[in-house]
């Protein structure tokens, strides 16, 4: 019993002292830079330039993965189609199961990366 009540008196103790340097914190208005009057207001036509080149970099990024994610595709099922020609028709080996499954979820991710998620 003993220990558990020096353990508790520690922990808030500790608790104290992490909290004030909290209590010290100016509020965030305080914290922020003042509004600098004379700065040059943003051009809107410049903000829509870029966000309109930032969405068309992420799109050529999804483009250039989806041509992996296929490439792999392609690989991994050829290596699957080996590897079932292999098999004897009444066993599959755990590789044919492991191969089928990556299959599935690449496609999976390829899927959804062509509707745009």
């Amino acid at each position: 019993m003993r220990v558990k009540f020096a353990v508790l008196s520690r922990l808030l103790l500790l608790s104290r002292f992490a909290l004030l340097p909290l209590a010290s914190v100016g509020t965030p208005a305080q914290s922020q830079p003042a509004h600098d009057p004379l700065a040059i207001p943003e051009d809107p036509a410049r903000r829509a330039a870029m966000e309109k080149e930032m969405v068309k970099k992420a799109n050529q990024e999804r483009q250039a993965q989806l041509r992996r994610d296929t490439e792999t595709l392609f690989r991994l099922s050829s290596e699957l189609k080996q590897c079932v020609d292999k098999s004897s028709e009444n066993t599959l080996s755990l590789e044919v199961i492991k191969k089928a499954g990556e299959i599935e979820k690449l496609a999976r991710s390829v899927k959804d990366k062509m509707k745009g998620n």
